[in-house]
């Protein structure tokens, strides 16, 4: 890998793990629709006009359906789910379950009709992965109430599912034309949602620092920097920012928020980052059907592209 190519997967990485700390500060002021609101709204007004040189958004033509379920799964689900579960749970608890989404994905693909065989080391990977779900949300891990941490596997759920869409009904769609379309739908979703719920109070200064941030750099900012990590050293590596982000997340919950780093967090680290990695490995494909360069890219970016 070159070394832009490090340096690109190094800022997406750490810029991906800092989402759970700014949502963390952020619903200590708002509410978790406003919250999703501000942050789609904002990165869909940057990233639309990247979206709409070229064909724009002809593309999608005959894939509104798919693309509705795909920003549903993604983005309106999900990022709700976790703002408010965060409201309950450790920044660093959050960027952790969310680490399993690879784990999930094992399952879901055998559930959806994927018949194509699976290496030992995925299911080892799989066992291992749950196994740190295990510790984190046991007994002794500090976790008192399943919903929020229920609500956090379900946003895991859903980020899996997404790309098995992506993969069937968006493929050849850009990168950067699906992600601002689904934060514009996203955004039209919560607004009806925080207008009903109305008035909110203005948030102190550091929730608005954290739905500037959010918005601008977690979102906007941070889908083209992946753009270009994508370009430089393709789809698969890629996809390594996401063993990036969860250490990220306890290391600026631990500094900033002064949340603990209790043995259990730290063996649910290793155990679900080294089982989310393994549960990821794709075998070689059969002799006698190459995969196309772009096959993996459209779910992958989708995956990667919307964390948080």
């Amino acid at each position: 890998m070159s070394r832009r190519g490090w340096v690109l997967l190094v800022a997406v990485g750490v810029i991906w793990g800092v989402p759970y700390l700014l949502i963390k500060v952020a619903v200590e002021d708002v509410t978790p629709p406003l919250l999703v609101l501000v942050r789609t709204a904002l990165g869909a007004v940057v990233l639309l006009p990247f979206a709409l040189r070229g064909d724009g958004l002809r593309v999608l033509r005959g894939r509104w359906r798919a693309v509705t379920a795909f920003a549903a799964l993604e983005i309106v689900g999900p990022w709700v789910l976790l703002s408010n579960a965060e409201r309950t749970l450790a920044s660093s608890t959050t960027g952790l379950l969310v680490a399993t989404v690879p784990i999930m994905a094992v399952v879901l693909g055998r559930l959806v009709g994927d018949r194509r065989p699976v290496a030992g080391v995925r299911w080892a990977g799989l066992a291992v992965g749950l196994a740190g779900v295990a510790v984190l949300a046991g007994p002794g891990s500090g976790a008192t109430e399943a919903w929020p941490l229920a609500q956090v596997l379900l946003a895991a759920l859903g980020y899996a599912a997404a790309p098995i869409i992506a993969a069937r009904s968006l493929q050849g769609v850009p990168a950067v034309t699906l992600t601002a379309v689904c934060l514009s739908l996203s955004a039209l979703v919560y607004l009806p949602v925080v207008l009903l719920t109305g008035p909110h109070p203005m948030p102190g200064p550091a929730a608005l620092g954290s739905l500037a941030a959010l918005g601008l750099v977690c979102t906007a900012v941070a889908f083209v920097l992946f753009f270009r990590l994508i370009s430089e050293v393709g789809a698969a590596r890629s996809t390594l920012v996401a063993y990036i982000n969860p250490l990220v997340a306890v290391a600026l919950g631990a500094v900033v928020l002064d949340e603990p780093i209790t043995a259990a967090v730290v063996a649910a680290s290793v155990l679900i980052v080294t089982g989310s990695a393994a549960a990821s490995v794709r075998g070689r494909p059969r002799r006698g059907r190459p995969v196309a360069a772009s096959e993996p890219a459209a779910p992958e970016a989708a995956r990667t592209a919307a964390p948080g």
